[in-house]
């Protein structure tokens, strides 16, 4: 099966592009991050190809990173979720955002992506959060990988203040996850709630 595609991008329009590799073209669906990150047409691409069999068609999905196809296949194998939607949340959340969100448990941030309802994001959340350290994230930050995969004790309980005062709970749990690794794992949580908003300022 395909894995990599590398040739002159011809076309694109909003979720597909056309690539031709030595005059073939090879019609791919891909995130609008991708997309963009493709370029104008004429230019030369490369990207990572996952392919999808059925019995009437196959299936070609474009990806500029590694950690983008990742994704996609963790979040293609929760039950409820298909290769558009995939591509859809992917599109709303590049890997570095859709890792805080799901190790913080923001099942609302999902709901941006067309085609994701608060029990389809609930659940992506739910069966995806113990493998977010795991999922190769090889163009994500290095400090969204040292997230934790669940908040608990001081962490949970400064993330929920900050959610209180207003604050989405992916910016509050990457806040107060900064703030503690500055501080080590025995800072307070009034502690963590203070510097969780200077990092929020800053």
């Amino acid at each position: 099966m395909f894995a990599k595609l590398k040739g002159i991008l011809d076309s694109t329009d909003d979720d597909t592009a056309v690539i031709d590799v030595g005059g073939v073209g090879y019609l791919v669906s891909a995130s609008r991050s991708t997309l963009t990150r493709l370029g104008a047409p004429g230019s030369a691409v490369s990207v990572l190809i996952e392919t999808h069999v059925r019995e009437d068609k196959i299936a070609l999905f474009a990806f500029a990173s590694a950690a983008e196809r990742d994704w996609f296949r963790q979040l293609y194998s929760v039950q409820g979720v298909g290769p558009k939607v995939a591509l859809s949340i992917l599109s709303a959340l590049p890997p570095d955002t859709l890792a805080t969100a799901i190790a913080a448990g923001d099942a609302k941030l999902l709901t941006r992506a067309d085609g994701v309802g608060p029990k389809l994001a609930t659940r992506i959340v739910t069966e995806l959060k113990g493998k977010v350290g795991a999922i190769g994230l090889a163009s994500a930050p290095s400090a969204a990988l040292a997230l934790p995969a669940q908040p608990s004790g001081a962490l949970a309980d400064a993330v929920s203040a900050l959610v209180n005062l207003g604050y989405g709970r992916t910016e509050a749990f990457t806040a107060v996850s900064q703030a503690r690794a500055q501080l080590g794992e025995g800072a307070d949580v009034s502690t963590l709630i203070r510097a969780g908003l200077k990092e929020l300022s800053a």
